[in-house]
């Protein structure tokens, strides 16, 4: 089997390793070609995973069409916002059969779709053909082989049996399911949460607060999973509650730091300055987990409340005031 990743950030490049590490033939495609070189010779990728060796055997190139040619899966993990652009330059060049798994957290804007939707929209591909790839995944600690867990996600069991026998490495190990809308929505949902998580934290607040919003964010996740048609069980599991868990606690998570940034009274600019270039993904998902919640007249305050902040409507004390003054009402 062979396995092409296109995309070289912290998590693609930690992807492709425990591929290689699960015995998968990889090619990992990245934008620039002495990346790629850096990747393939020196077996290291510093501008993402600085201090961490890769395998001999992971191959990178900057040639989309080397990297796709002969693959039997193609891992998608680009920024959400850009999969559409990219995908289309890449159609013609994936292979007829081939399964499309998705590594991205996030709804697209202005359409309000999930990215497997975008993925089948664009490339022609039957549901069936795309997986989802989504949990407690903080890429830092699995390319140090921490032990994790993950899910795939996939309507075609078969397909999604091929993708967990390809990332089962003695530090990962994957779980199927074939709940694709759930495990995407938690995936997606869990960043605009972080955000909340970490702004309270800048803003000097403890356990009890961030406790509360994990809880409170998993019940509007739910409700939007549940108007969607998810299985209510997916966001107990690995990419629910799991995933929340360690987005929001983590300050591996850029989520949370730059909502720590925020609550610590910097600027949008200030806190997007500070990740290096690194996404954030929440901050756009706000928008579009907004305007996917308010297309199925589902109530999500912790989202609204951090979409006013990302554009700089309201700030952290405003958004704690709004949260605490909600009527109450049975939980």
């Amino acid at each position: 089997m062979k396995a092409a990743v296109l995309g070289s950030g912290s998590w693609g490049t930690t992807f492709a390793k425990v591929l290689v590490d699960s015995g998968t033939e990889t090619v990992m495609w990245a934008r620039r070609s002495e990346l790629a070189e850096t990747i393939t010779r020196r077996h290291a990728n510093p501008d993402y995973l600085s201090g961490v060796r890769l395998p001999s055997g992971l191959r990178a190139t900057s040639d989309a069409a080397e990297a796709l040619d002969g693959a039997d899966l193609v891992v998608l993990v680009i920024p959400s916002q850009t999969l559409r652009e990219n995908l289309r330059g890449w159609t013609k060049l994936l292979p007829p059969d081939a399964t499309l798994v998705s590594l991205m957290k996030g709804i697209e804007l202005g359409t309000a779709k999930r990215m497997s939707e975008v993925i089948s929209e664009v490339a022609g591909a039957g549901p069936d053909r795309v997986a989802v790839v989504s949990g407690p995944n903080l890429a830092r600690e699995i390319a140090l082989e921490q032990p994790t867990a993950t899910v795939v996600a996939c309507a075609d069991v078969d397909r999604g049996a091929q993708v967990q026998r390809a990332c089962t490495a003695p530090y990962f190990r994957p779980y199927t399911n074939i709940d694709v809308v759930g495990t995407e929505l938690g995936g997606a949902v869990k960043n605009v949460i972080a955000l909340a998580c970490g702004m309270a934290a800048g803003m000097g607040f403890g356990n009890n607060t961030t406790a509360s919003l994990i809880t409170r964010g998993l019940a509007e996740t739910s409700r939007l999973g549940l108007a969607l048609g998810a299985d209510p069980m997916t966001f107990a599991g690995l990419a629910g509650l799991g995933d929340l868990v360690a987005t929001c606690a983590s300050p591996l998570s850029r989520n949370r730091s730059f909502g720590e940034r925020l609550g610590k009274g910097e600027s949008l600019e200030q806190a997007q300055a500070a990740t290096h270039g690194q996404v954030a993904e929440g901050v756009k998902s706000c928008r579009s987990v907004l305007d996917l919640a308010e297309r199925h007249g589902v109530d999500v305050p912790i989202t609204r409340v951090m979409e006013s902040v990302c554009r700089g409507v309201i700030g952290p004390v405003d958004a704690a005031r709004l949260l605490m003054s909600r009527s109450t009402k049975s939980e």
